[in-house]
């Protein structure tokens, strides 16, 4: 199997792409329309067959163009926000690609219809464990239906899964579910209602987004 990183240094943003090589097959998980060139460029080197664009979770009223670029990859978009262009997913749904397949896990919060996706011992969990580090939203949508998603889907998972960020200014990409239940801070060692007090008193979603850096939150050329 391939497996690569794109980082976005100026975002936070991560995208991933997963590809099996005998079956010529490949899946990206949040890919950005500004990387189609590069995604493009990896896909035709090695020969490979796009099967799913997987977004685990997606701002396209503020990257107005973002959905249509993408659909341009010309394979099916899977996202929980359903709209004309879409492949609609149930929870639990496997997505083959070659001979693996992708499990759909819904986990909303972050935005109302957040998926991930889990592959082997990895999950692909977006914006999940960001809550207040999205460049594009800085405030959950939905925190009580976020920490049911963090506590009762990503936390009951085996220790050692390994969980993918779609957001990580550093570049430090994964951790596992047992670093983050530990010492997540907000989740770690919080009850429910801590956790939603805290989130009340951040930033609201208007002001912080006048913080973020000029051209993050504009749509992607």
């Amino acid at each position: 199997m391939l497996f690569r990183i794109l980082h976005d240094e100026r975002s936070g943003e991560l995208s991933y792409v997963l590809a099996d090589n005998d079956a010529r097959e490949a899946v990206v998980v949040d890919p950005r329309s500004r990387d189609l060139p590069v995604l493009q460029a990896l896909l035709g080197e090695r020969d490979l067959r796009l099967r799913w664009v997987l977004r685990t979770h997606q701002h396209d009223h503020l990257l107005t163009h973002e959905f249509e670029r993408l659909r341009s990859l010309g394979a099916p978009v899977v996202q929980g926000e359903t709209r004309e262009g879409t492949h609609t997913v149930a929870d639990g749904e496997r997505l083959p690609v070659g001979h693996e397949t992708l499990r759909v896990i819904t986990t909303p919060g972050h935005t109302a219809g957040c998926l991930s996706f889990a592959w082997r011992d990895r999950v692909f969990c977006g914006g999940l464990l960001a809550v207040d580090a999205c460049p594009h939203q800085p405030h959950p949508a939905d925190p009580a239906a976020l920490w049911d998603s963090i506590n009762l889907r990503l936390f009951t998972l085996p220790d050692e899964t390994l969980l993918f960020a779609g957001h990580e200014p550093r570049a430090r990409a994964v951790s596992t579910v047992l670093e983050q239940r530990r010492w997540h801070p907000f989740f770690a060692r919080q009850t429910r209602d801590a956790f939603l007090a805290r989130v009340a008193a951040l930033p609201t979603h208007a002001a912080a987004a006048a913080t973020i850096a000029p051209g993050h939150n504009t749509p992607s050329a």
